[in-house]
């Protein structure tokens, strides 16, 4: 039997922290959400000036991330190379990027998603948040 790791309460904090900072630092008004393995929400946050829509957005960018076990950019990328019947996909709503998995030991434990800004602006925060988790 394979021991993994998981998301804590504290963990979540520290990524939230870091990704508003990120955030904030860049006067970014965006929304992000970080969910566990299986996609589930464990944390969301609407910053001051977050279009309503983002929160709906970043969840599902970072519940592709996780059940995908890679950051949602690629789903994007499929699609727009041509692979367009990939929008059918169950599960995967936010075929956009900006969604990144958290991986730990070679292990997918969660994602963070993030909408509001530009899909690579979205990204740079979600990476900023998990570093903190690594750091």
């Amino acid at each position: 039997m394979k021991t993994r790791s998981a998301l804590t309460h504290e963990d979540l904090r520290r990524m939230a922290a870091a990704a508003e900072a990120e955030a904030v630092k860049n006067s970014w008004a965006v929304t992000f959400a970080i969910v566990d393995d299986g996609g589930h929400l464990l944390w969301l946050q609407r910053l001051d000036g977050a279009a309503p829509l983002s929160s709906h957005i970043a969840p599902a960018k970072a519940r592709t991330a996780a059940l995908g076990r890679r950051e949602s950019r690629i789903y994007e990328e499929m699609i727009n190379q041509g692979r367009v019947s990939f929008v059918t996909a169950p599960e995967v709503d936010a075929l956009l990027e900006g969604g990144v998995p958290i991986i730990i030991d070679g292990d997918c434990i969660g994602a963070i998603g993030v909408s509001g800004v530009k899909s690579t602006e979205d990204a740079q925060i979600a990476k900023a948040g998990i570093a903190a988790l690594t750091a």
